[in-house]
């Protein structure tokens, strides 16, 4: 089955499941996923299609960006070609490319780029609070739904290593929003306040973040 969206043609994959509901996803492949009720037909589909472009438009754009994101390499805000060289003795990043040996090269670089800027970052940021806390235990870790975490009761902080991918920016929005619970352990006005105290512009920044 074929849908037309703006002008170009996707190909739609239909599931049919026991389901009471329909339910749409556009995944990397660039392919309209819908799962639905075994009655469901296809008259009925594309009435569902037709009714919500806005969202599918924002569903594709969305699995536009997570392809071009497994395609291309990401560091510090910017996207990187992979050249694979096996003279290469170390990784070297040069205009938009990164030059590494093999891949395991490479992902060995990245881990030891991750702790030494996070642990950098988290110093600079915890020493502009003015407030009286106490520095909390810096752990990093691979999360699939949270950029950061404090947990109180160990008082640690937890950033997601993918936070390698943005720039320092958003790197420090998130450490700021995470030290700012330290005080405020909620997202209230207060808490906002705090926040936005070290980071005047953490709206646009959230925003761009979930783009």
């Amino acid at each position: 089955m074929k849908y037309v969206l703006d002008g170009i043609e996707y190909d739609v994959i239909i599931e049919k499941k026991n389901n009471k509901n329909l339910y749409i996803r556009v995944k990397e492949d660039g392919k309209i996923y819908v799962s639905c009720n075994y009655l469901t037909t296809k008259g009925m589909i594309l009435k569902v299609l037709d009714e919500n472009t806005t969202s599918l438009q924002k569903m594709v754009k969305h699995a536009l960006k997570q392809k071009e994101k497994s395609d291309n390499f990401f560091y510090l805000g910017n996207s990187y070609d992979i050249i694979i060289n096996e003279d290469i003795k170390k990784v070297i990043v040069q205009d938009d490319k990164i030059y590494t040996k093999d891949l395991k090269m490479l992902d060995k670089w990245k881990k030891e780029e991750i702790i030494r800027i996070f642990d950098d970052r988290f110093v600079i940021v915890f020493n502009q609070f003015k407030e009286n806390i106490k520095s909390p235990i810096l752990k990093i870790r691979d999360m699939k739904t949270r950029w950061g975490v404090y947990n109180r009761k160990n008082h640690t902080i937890t950033l997601n290593a993918k936070l390698i991918e943005f720039d320092i920016e958003k790197i420090d929005y998130v450490i700021i929003h995470e030290l700012s619970h330290i005080i405020h352990f909620n997202h209230s006005k207060s808490f906002w306040n705090l926040v936005s105290k070290y980071c005047k512009d953490y709206k646009k920044i959230r925003k761009e973040m979930k783009e």
